[in-house]
């Protein structure tokens, strides 16, 4: 796990298991029609409970780019905020899944959370490049960070595995 403060706010990455986080909110890297079956996704509503996906089908469509809130039934997190980010392949990748950090971004200060926990958004099933992934999401956390007036403390990056942390260590080392 490391740490730096950006204007008195921590930004953290680590490797975990982000259903297993107990910040205010963690990120699901969902789809357009908040269908949990795979991936971080699936496993938020395994351990959450059947509530998560029943929120999520009356949100229905999330545009790419754009997130929704449900709460986190079971999990230690009080809301889950689903964030959907690009297909590799499909056309301004990074504009999109800076747009997805940022609308989690928002709701989370919308609902004066204090902590949020992201995981490695577009770079599972999706496939994105990790690399590019790392790069887009703790730059738009600094600069969200270091620009906003925002109620959140805590922007963590809760990596899954080691090759993404080095990823997200090589960006979060260069702020």
């Amino acid at each position: 796990m490391q740490e730096k403060k950006i204007n008195g706010k921590t930004l953290r990455i680590m490797i975990g298991d982000i259903t297993e986080r107990d910040t205010d909110a963690i990120v699901n890297a969902a789809n357009n029609y908040l269908k949990h079956g795979g991936g971080v996704a699936g496993a938020i509503v395994r351990k959450g409970g059947q509530i998560i996906q029943e929120e999520s089908d009356r949100i229905g469509f999330v545009p790419t780019g754009s997130a929704a809130i449900t709460t986190a039934g079971s999990l230690k997190a009080k809301y889950i905020i689903h964030a959907v980010g690009p297909k590799w392949g499909e056309s301004q990748e990074e504009e999109k899944l800076k747009n997805a950090v940022l609308s989690s971004l928002r709701l989370a200060n919308d609902y004066k959370l204090k902590t949020i926990s992201f995981p490695a958004i577009s770079s599972g099933i999706y496939g994105c490049p990790k690399n590019m992934v790392a790069k887009v999401l703790i730059n738009t956390a600094a600069e969200y960070l270091k620009n906003y007036n925002t109620t959140l403390e805590l922007i963590e990056f809760c990596l899954f595995d080691e090759e993404s942390f080095r990823y997200f260590k090589e960006e979060f080392d260069k702020i």
